[in-house]
């Protein structure tokens, strides 16, 4: 494994914009960068050994502050949204911003996807990490938090979040990769990608995606990727509000979920270029958005361009949405001086 870094630019602040470069021995590669502890690309063969870039991102290193699509991006301190940008905890009451519609989103518009991390190798891997102060964005608690990324030879990328607090507080990380197997200069949507989701329930949605607590049965549904589906199929459809929110935009319960225990939850892939993505992870729910909202809200693209709706689609393991206001819901709640960890593997292949 080969790891390069070199200064791509710097903020507004002077803070210098670090991208790192992984390459393995097949001449896959995956870059990072500091700013949100992101994922700038992920280069991998098709069926026919054509190397192509199938993440997306920009073209200028400040294009990753305050993108509203969050691009690759590590999102906290809670991913997702919260209702009203209200939550309790230990009996306090917290008022949030609120950054999207009625509600709170990712963290707010500072959370940690728009925050400088510092970034480090080590031998193999690279690790960023980033203290957020008590009452930053809100959120109560000084939170130590690290993204670790992994990259091997057998072309899969592990990302590891740990976090600490030093005191009672809430804490859903994940990362919002956007995949476009074809390549992101492609021009084509992900309309023909299918995906396939070890997920036999999804949680009930209303018409500002906030969830009502109840889980429903996918089975015979427009959300019914228990087997392969086509994501164009039905992404008009009116089934839990699919077409309110111009297609899918949802959270799926995972099957059989254990606490701290990596579990395959799916797989993406793409009959045009052959190639496809499994997905594991520790968490209980996986978000599916296939970036109903990316036309006129990204800035200029890594080829040039500039994307289309549906040019690319999120598989955001997480906790499940609300889940600070759902008492059902697995916890997100952090004691003080406890280890939160979420693992997110990517394996990339072809088929």
């Amino acid at each position: 494994m080969e790891i390069l870094q070199h200064i791509w630019g710097s903020t507004p602040e002077g803070e210098g914009i670090i991208l790192y470069t992984m390459r393995n021995s097949r001449g896959s590669e995956v870059q990072l960068c500091n700013i949100g502890a992101s994922i700038v690309s992920v280069k991998f063969a098709d069926r026919n050994g054509n190397i192509d870039d199938v993440a997306l991102g920009y073209e200028d290193p400040l294009s990753y502050i305050g993108d509203g699509a969050a691009s690759g991006k590590s999102v906290g301190r809670v991913a997702g949204r919260i209702a009203r940008g209200h939550m309790t905890i230990d009996g306090v009451e917290y008022r949030l911003e609120v950054n999207n519609g009625p509600n709170h989103l990712h963290g707010g518009s500072k959370g940690f996807a728009n925050r400088y991390w510092e970034g480090r190798v080590e031998t193999n891997r690279v690790v960023f990490s980033y203290v957020s102060e008590d009452m930053e964005q809100g959120y109560p608690g000084e939170l130590i938090v690290e993204a670790i990324y992994d990259f091997d030879d057998e072309d899969n990328l592990e990302i590891t979040y740990i976090a600490k607090s030093n005191k009672t507080t809430v804490v859903n990380l994940t990362n919002h990769l956007y995949w476009n197997l074809d390549g992101e200069g492609s021009d084509t949507t992900i309309l023909d990608h299918e995906l396939r989701l070890n997920c036999a329930q999804v949680l009930e949605m209303d018409t500002v995606q906030i969830p009502t607590g109840k889980l429903l049965d996918v089975k015979g549904t427009a959300l019914d990727f228990t087997t392969f589906r086509r994501f164009g199929d039905e992404i008009d459809a009116e089934f839990n509000n699919i077409r309110n929110y111009r297609g899918y935009d949802h959270c799926f319960a995972v099957d059989d979920w254990k606490k701290n225990i990596l579990q395959e939850v799916g797989e993406l892939r793409s009959h045009k270029s052959g190639r496809k993505v499994t997905v594991l992870s520790s968490s209980p729910a996986a978000v599916l958005y296939t970036g109903n909202w990316l036309a006129g809200g990204c800035p200029k693209t890594k080829s040039g361009k500039y994307y289309q709706d549906y040019a690319g689609v999120a598989i955001e393991c997480q906790a499940y949405s609300d889940a600070v206001n759902h008492p059902e819901f697995p916890s997100i709640e952090l004691k003080a001086d406890e280890l939160y960890c979420n693992k997110i593997v990517f394996k990339l292949g072809t088929f």
